[in-house]
């Protein structure tokens, strides 16, 4: 690690700070898919009830912007849902679940003598730019969707970021 690491002091564990989008989205919750379902229908609810409000021009467009809505409202939700997930892995929120289920996953990888967080199918270099690249990135949603689809190294777990 080098000295330009800087750590984040949490009130729970950290699991992972920097997780596979397959693991964020094995680990959501059912709140999590509960908001992102809410999202995707309240989109097209909020047209609808402002097109009571004042319609649109014509049946033709409301169609298009329905559509539109929910498309919007699907994907937001997903974002959301996915950054609640990594909060929890980051140890921003409350995330007991998590960390029993990471304890057991981990475990199972180690019985089975695979490497803990997959095999790397880069070299060096480029491991560490994608762990910089998508370290914390759930907190850019807003301006750029990016996600941890790669394997490497660069974790920092529970016994190098926590408080505990």
């Amino acid at each position: 690690m080098s000295s330009a690491e800087q750590y984040v002091r949490t009130e729970h564990p950290v699991i992972d700070s920097d997780p596979h989008f397959n693991r964020v989205v094995r680990y959501m919750r059912g709140s999590d898919y509960a908001a992102w379902g809410t999202l995707t229908v309240g989109a097209p609810a909020v047209l609808l009830a402002l097109e009571r409000v004042r319609p649109a021009a014509g049946p033709k467009g409301i169609n298009f912007a329905l559509g539109v809505a929910t498309a919007m409202g699907f994907m937001g939700g997903f974002l959301y849902s996915y950054q609640k997930s990594s909060l929890r892995f980051w140890g921003w929120e409350e995330n007991a679940r998590e960390q029993a289920m990471n304890r057991e996953e981990m475990d199972a990888r180690a019985a089975a003598g695979l490497p803990a967080y997959g095999e790397p199918t880069m070299d060096e270099t480029a491991q560490a730019a994608a762990a910089r690249n998508s370290k914390f990135a759930a907190l850019k949603f807003a301006s750029l969707p990016w996600f941890n689809t790669t394997n490497h190294k660069y974790h920092l777990s529970e016994n190098t970021c926590s408080d505990k």
